[in-house]
């Protein structure tokens, strides 16, 4: 990123994003190491960004470092990690990338649109082999990390609009599901998903919150996590119907680690003599759940507060993208 950073200003004389927004680096195809590189500087320029950026995410290949770091850190450490951190990549994306180099992201877009499908697919996939509660969300936050960067670069309305929304979205429910990890974690001292089993009988109000927030990262129509997905699914259909095809069945596959995990969480018999005094959520953890309850529902129900006010910005950007790209794609790869 700094190497780019570097060039670009010695192509453009200044670092001021705001003229380096108004600034054509140029996309006649150029040979690099006898490699030709279609969308020139701008490619590579991109290439430079995105090796940062799809890190911070995370994207497939380069998450691995994300479950270990949730398994390391405190509770309070997953929650704004998970919450807010990982959107940083996505808000690169949108402020650096597609407005910078839109040449270069329209190059890139069906190896990007590619990587984040069989992200949605294969850490889904994982997911369901976890016995680490931690590393099962962490895993599950890679796949829905996959389908803001395949509204990002579907560089339409609906999929910019579902990626903003999705990174929102999953801020609350992510980080409530760390948060419900915490609380049993607090009183028990593990997070193996074996060392639990039928705490519905002895913690009914945990039981509940964690159900809810199992359901919208499902993404049951209601909650904030279905509209999210349903709007990015809806802009890629536009772009790549088999990428769609891919991405859509890991809303399945979500199902299936999700409930799978809560299923044996939660239900059956009680049976280990360490849960039978284990102790329902006290005051504080509902207060701390509550918030983040209210608005898992309100953005399920009333959408409109977040995308009437992200609405005009995403159709300046795609504006802005469009009428950057050549007339005819054809004549990209010939110049």
């Amino acid at each position: 990123m700094l190497v780019a950073m570097i060039a670009m200003y010695l192509d453009a004389g200044t670092t001021d994003i705001v003229k380096l927004l108004a600034h054509d680096f140029g996309h006649e195809t150029i040979t690099v190491l006898g490699i030709q590189v279609v969308g020139g500087l701008q490619t590579m320029l991109f290439l430079a960004f995105f090796a940062s950026f799809a890190v911070k995410m995370p994207m497939w290949p380069v998450h691995t470092w994300l479950p270990d770091a949730h398994v390391q850190a405190p509770t309070a450490g997953s929650v704004v990690l998970a919450a807010i951190l990982l959107k940083m990549g996505g808000y690169g994306f949108l402020r650096f990338s597609l407005p910078m180099f839109p040449v270069g992201s329209d190059v890139m877009a069906p190896l990007v649109l590619w990587m984040s499908a069989i992200a949605i697919v294969y850490t889904s996939l994982v997911a369901l082999a976890q016995t680490d509660m931690k590393k099962l969300i962490a895993y599950s936050s890679v796949a829905h990390m996959g389908y803001v960067t395949m509204g990002i670069f579907a560089a339409n309305q609906q999929g910019i609009d579902g990626a903003i929304f999705q990174m929102l979205s999953h801020g609350f429910i992510s980080g409530a599901l760390f948060l419900c990890v915490g609380v049993i974690y607090d009183r028990m001292h593990t997070r193996e998903i074996d060392a639990y089993g039928g705490l519905v009988n002895r913690m009914p109000a945990y039981a509940l919150v964690f159900m809810f927030f199992t359901m919208a990262n499902v993404g049951l129509p209601g909650t904030s996590g279905f509209v999210g997905e349903f709007l990015t699914l809806v802009g890629i259909f536009q772009v790549n119907t088999w990428v769609a095809a891919v991405a859509t069945s890991g809303v399945i596959l979500s199902a299936s680690y999700a409930l799978w995990l809560y299923r044996r969480v939660v239900f059956g018999d009680l049976i280990k003599e360490a849960l039978k005094s284990i102790t329902d959520m006290d005051r504080r953890e509902k207060v701390i759940f509550a918030p983040l309850i209210a608005m898992t529902l309100i953005l399920g129900i009333y959408p409109s507060l977040v995308t009437d006010i992200i609405g005009p910005s995403v159709t300046a950007l795609v504006s802005d993208y469009t009428a950057a790209l050549p007339a005819d794609p054809a004549a990209l790869a010939q110049n």
